[in-house]
């Protein structure tokens, strides 16, 4: 995941991408007073070796008011859940709140800043840690409970986000979402298109860069094993390859999104994100089998297949060798169980 944490890191050290992340995907009122001009990324001197040693965290502020505001941004690619998140977020605040004293940045006497702990999950599996500290506590006593530590952050979830939230206009940090839910690399380069024309300024050359190298060495080797990428080093070469190549690679991205899917299927106690992955899988096989056998297809065989629930599909491949029809492939269950 070292590729995919520093891919990530690189393109969140830009304020446009944080700004955007903000303003598109923490739906709360106090988001709409801060003042974006003023976004400062913290680090280097700034902070103690426990936290630069967080390789994959973010630390931006900017200016609420009179105030500042601290937005802890941590990046999470892992393939499990990290059910001890909400101790994690808060040991890296509070070694934060140290820091602002040791530097002098809170004198004596001084409030400390309010902390937006921020966690951008990026992982297939569904998120199920707790989002408060205290959940992660035994119940006390009564009188005992009020000193459990409470601390809550928010959790972007990135592969569960609705359309909506997609498809947001000019939104830098809803187009690389996009391209993390991207099916083919058509759409990588629907989106690709929409950065370069956003992302045409002398001074955004910085982020066009960031966005090609993560392109070029994370989304598409992961999409693409065994194909080679070349290095990418502005958006426009990408669209350019992607223009090339999009037919050729679109049948291996398919094929390639099936095995996996076909491969994870196999495996006993599936969740729920691996599932709907076969499921597809096996609908995309099932209908290209079926076309293969016999010919163009009517819209309610498709229809059929792509609702269909797993066993069915499987059962219907099964027939499709013997069947000489349609019909006879998608027999009823009686039908079925009487001809076994």
């Amino acid at each position: 995941m070292a590729e995919q944490d520093s891919g990530y890191k690189q393109l969140f050290s830009h304020a446009a991408m944080v700004r955007d992340l903000l303003l598109g995907f923490v739906r709360e009122d106090w988001v709409r007073l801060l003042d974006f001009t003023t976004l400062e990324k913290v680090g280097g001197s700034q902070v103690t070796d426990d936290l630069r040693e967080r390789h994959s965290d973010v630390i931006w502020r900017l200016r609420w008011g009179a105030e500042w505001l601290y937005i802890y941004l941590v990046l999470e690619f892992q393939a499990t859940v990290d059910w001890t998140m909400p101790l994690r977020l808060d040991i890296y605040v509070k070694l934060l709140y140290q820091d602002l004293i040791r530097s002098g940045r809170v004198r004596p006497g001084e409030k400390l800043p309010p902390v937006l702990p921020l966690v951008l999950y990026n992982g297939r599996e569904k998120w199920t840690a707790p989002l408060e500290v205290a959940d992660l506590i035994a119940p006390a006593p009564a009188g005992l409970d009020r000193y459990r530590p409470r601390m809550q952050y928010l959790l972007i979830d990135t592969h569960r986000l609705g359309q909506a939230d997609l498809a947001q206009d000019r939104n830098l940090a809803a187009a690389l979402l996009r391209l993390e839910c991207s099916r083919t690399p058509g759409d990588v380069r629907g989106v690709v298109r929409e950065l370069i024309h956003w992302l045409r300024a002398p001074e955004q050359s910085s982020l066009r860069r960031a966005f090609a190298v993560w392109l070029g060495r994370v989304l598409l080797p992961r999409r693409l094993p065994g194909q080679r990428v070349p290095e990418l080093a502005d958006l426009q070469e990408v669209d350019t390859m992607l223009a090339e190549t999009v037919l050729e690679w679109t049948k291996q991205w398919e094929a390639e999104g099936w095995a996996k899917g076909h491969a994870a299927g196999q495996q006993a106690g599936l969740r729920e994100g691996r599932q709907e992955g076969r499921q597809e899988g096996e609908a995309r096989l099932l209908l290209r089998q079926l076309r293969r056998r016999f010919g163009d297809l009517p819209a309610w065989v498709t229809d059929k297949v792509r609702t269909a629930p797993l066993s069915d599909l499987e059962s219907w491949g099964d027939r499709i060798m013997d069947a000489g029809s349609l019909d006879e492939v998608f027999v009823t269950d009686l039908e079925g169980s009487q001809s076994h």
